[in-house]
């Protein structure tokens, strides 16, 4: 592992172990009727969380409605209000307007260490409510508000221009302030300071080394502009909430994986919530899975959604998967665990490696079909391999129209037996008791006897698809084995086997892999 992967995993588990010890958050923004956006809750369930996904699926839009959480100190009364974050045109004697709507921002908090709740909401106009609470407030929280900015439009550059006309006062940074700089930029500073007229103020940097060189923004890269800002701006706040519109914006991918390193660092050592928006794969991927909020719009309602469950198997999909790696996607850890006891032994026929395939999991039955559109806005799907529970397959004809929606074909697969892995799983240790027997490392004879037990405990012979799962896991925790390693030994033993309903999957899956193999 590269040093600086070992530097984010353990900057993940240091801010893990930090959450349940802070006082202030905010835990979950829900937008209704606003952009297009119907009714899109997003939670944030990590200090420093990436909103990703493609243009128009509103990242930016869920960033601006985290900036109307809190009464920011030191703040004008229109600074961070929807008023001014989600203005409406009305065009006068143009007759043009923006369309109303009764629009909704619902903000949930951790705030002093308690739960409460706000809605922004607008009919003719904004006002807040508290949920029926009385003597509600907003919580009060500093707040840092980045959005994407260049030195690019004439007039910007015009207007900093005449702050040489004016009177200037010239602010010295503090060199603790620009420690993120430092980390992440390639050259050190000797000094930046902020030349400030009014509103309107520049950066003016010396760098350290034999040049001694002496610029000012206007001779920055949007990168490094972006960088000393960030530097500057957060590195004294304490327990405050950082925005960042376009994080990656300017930044070689190494500098991005460096200046998320630091973030976290800081949001760590500062107790801040940082929530960014990118499009760039190495910014997910210096997060952990459960800070990575992925948002699509559906092509034929234009509705906006969170990708729920979102796992490493979607992202590397979306984001620079190799071809050379087939990504397999099943519902559970038991659906798991049966594909890598097939694929143990298919690999040895047909010549496949470990590293040339990832199993991913964690998806509800009914995602599967939005997981393909997805895929195939990307023209992924030639990469995918849907793997179902065999009492899904009613779902196989939607999910071939979802793909052929994108001019693609995918032949989804579904796991052996009609009803869910443990209901497989379980009648098969039953009919070849004496085997597994053998191979769970139980005495023969004691295995069929501790199954018809459990049977017992949970309803005798009345079988229902939750039975299984409730059987199964009570079977494994008597031998002391996880259930994903028992469907695994399962897996393996009837791919060996390779009849019935076992060598028509096993047949199946190995048609899906040699077709991708040879595109």
């Amino acid at each position: 592992m590269a040093l600086i992967d070992r530097e984010l995993a353990a900057v993940w588990d240091a801010l893990r172990g930090q959450i349940t010890q802070r006082d202030n958050a905010l835990t979950e923004v829900r937008l209704r009727h606003l952009r297009g956006i119907r009714n899109l809750p997003v939670p944030f369930n990590y200090p420093v969380c990436v909103l990703a996904g493609p243009n128009g699926c509103g990242k930016s839009t869920v960033l601006f409605a985290c900036a109307c959480a809190y009464d920011v100190p030191g703040s004008g009364p229109r600074d961070y209000v929807p008023t001014s974050l989600f203005p409406n045109f009305t065009g006068g004697g143009t007759g043009l307007q923006d369309t109303p709507e009764k629009t909704e921002i619902e903000l949930h908090y951790l705030d002093n260490g308690e739960r409460s709740s706000m809605i922004w909401r607008r009919n003719k106009s904004w006002n807040r409510s508290f949920m029926g609470r009385k003597n509600g407030r907003q919580p009060k929280r500093q707040l840092y508000l980045r959005t994407l900015a260049n030195l690019t439009s004439p007039s910007e550059v015009r207007s900093l221009l005449q702050l040489a006309r004016q009177d200037l006062n010239t602010e010295q940074i503090r060199a603790d302030l620009l420690v993120l700089a430092h980390r992440v930029m390639p050259h050190r500073y000797r000094s930046l300071s902020r030349i400030a007229s009014h509103s309107k103020d520049l950066l003016f940097a010396e760098r350290e080394g034999r040049s001694g060189a002496r610029y000012s923004e206007f001779h920055m890269s949007a990168g490094e502009r972006a960088i000393l800002h960030i530097s500057k701006d957060i590195s004294g706040l304490n327990d405050a909430l950082i925005l960042i519109d376009e994080v990656d914006t300017g930044l070689h991918p190494y500098t991005q994986q460096q200046a998320m390193l630091e973030l976290q660092r800081i949001a760590l050592r500062n107790r801040l919530q940082i929530i960014v928006t990118s499009h760039s794969p190495v910014v997910l991927d210096s997060v952990p899975l459960e800070a990575r909020i992925f948002l699509d719009r559906d092509e034929d309602t234009a509705e906006v959604h969170r990708v729920n469950l979102y796992r490493d198997i979607l992202q590397k999909a979306l984001y620079g998967q190799s071809r050379d790696r087939l990504s397999i996607l099943c519902e559970d850890q038991v659906a798991e665990g049966l594909i890598h006891g097939f694929m143990d032994v298919l690999n040895a026929q047909i010549g496949l490696r470990h590293d040339d395939y990832v199993i991913g999991r964690d998806t509800g039955r009914d995602e599967f079909a939005g997981h393909i559109r997805m895929l195939g806005k990307f023209g992924k799907l030639g990469d995918f391999l849907p793997v179902l529970d065999g009492d899904s397959r009613n779902l196989e004809p939607m999910l071939k129209s979802a793909a052929t929606q994108y001019g693609q074909a995918i032949q989804p697969l579904f796991l052996p037996g009609d009803g869910p892995p443990e209901a497989w799983i379980w009648q098969t240790l039953e009919n070849q008791q004496e085997e597994y027997a053998n191979l769970l490392g139980v005495a023969p004879g004691e295995l069929g006897q501790r199954m018809r037990a459990i049977l017992q405990l949970l309803g005798g012979a009345v079988r229902q698809r939750d039975t299984y799962k409730n059987a199964l896991e009570a079977f494994a925790n008597e031998i002391n084995r996880a259930v994903p390693e028992i469907a695994r030994i399962v897996g393996q033993q009837e791919a060996r086997r390779a009849q019935g309903p076992a060598a028509v999957f096993l047949a199946e899956l190995s048609e899906q892999i040699n077709a991708w193999r040879q595109v």
